[in-house]
């Protein structure tokens, strides 16, 4: 059975390019199109595609809005949506308003098919360029995060020491461990736990769980 697809765009040259090019393909069937969000939803709601091919900026209802309504009264149709913006805000209203992918226009006619396909199997299907900006976006808030984690007020060192300490290792084996005296561990070991503000061993080992330097195996 061919894999049913509904397009909304308000450039008419766009949505025409788009049927040409799926319609090459057996497995699919372009079943209508629209050039507004609002009579995008109508239809999908009435007609139920497996696919609905958005624009993001429609007159009358957005492409993201139009996706949110779609998604609420059929679920099952998967949502890609077709923008010229790249930037982070764009794609990630899209993707929480339940788009399973997101594509460029400058790449749509190249890419578009294996879209569909991506998203027709349950996966997500994202833009080269997107997945290049939302790997950036995640890496920029990570960065964001360590600098604000406990463990960024930690030296190396004192990292080090902390995993070897929850690992059960002695001041002992520690030292010899890192070539150094145990009186040195110690004061590492002082110095760190003052810095985090714990003062027993049972909580730097749930410390250590939380911020993933050790597990519970």
């Amino acid at each position: 059975m061919a894999t049913t697809i509904f397009l909304a765009d308000d450039h008419t040259v766009v949505r025409d390019g788009l049927r040409l090019l799926l319609e090459a393909h057996s497995e699919f069937s372009v079943i209508g199109d629209a050039d507004n969000g609002r009579d995008a939803v109508q239809h999908v709601i009435q007609h139920r595609p497996d696919i609905a091919i958005l624009d993001i900026a429609m007159p009358n209802l957005n492409g993201i809005e139009a996706t949110r309504q779609i998604l609420e009264h059929s679920p099952m149709t998967r949502v890609i949506i077709l923008s010229m913006h790249s930037t982070s805000g764009h794609i990630f209203r899209a993707l929480q308003a339940g788009a399973q992918g997101y594509l460029l226009k400058a790449s749509a006619g190249s890419e578009v098919v294996a879209a569909i396909r991506t998203v027709q199997a349950g996966r997500r299907y994202l833009s080269q360029k997107i997945s290049e900006i939302v790997l950036e976006d995640y890496l920029s808030q990570r960065e964001i995060a360590e600098a604000q984690s406990p463990l960024s007020h930690l030296s190396p060192r004192e990292r080090e020491i902390l995993q070897l300490v929850v690992e059960g290792r002695s001041s002992q084996e520690i030292a010899q461990a890192l070539s150094l005296s145990p009186n040195t561990v110690d004061t590492y070991r002082s110095r760190l736990m003052q810095k985090l503000g714990i003062n027993d061993l049972p909580s730097l080992v749930k410390f250590a769980i939380r911020h993933g330097i050790t597990s519970l195996e």
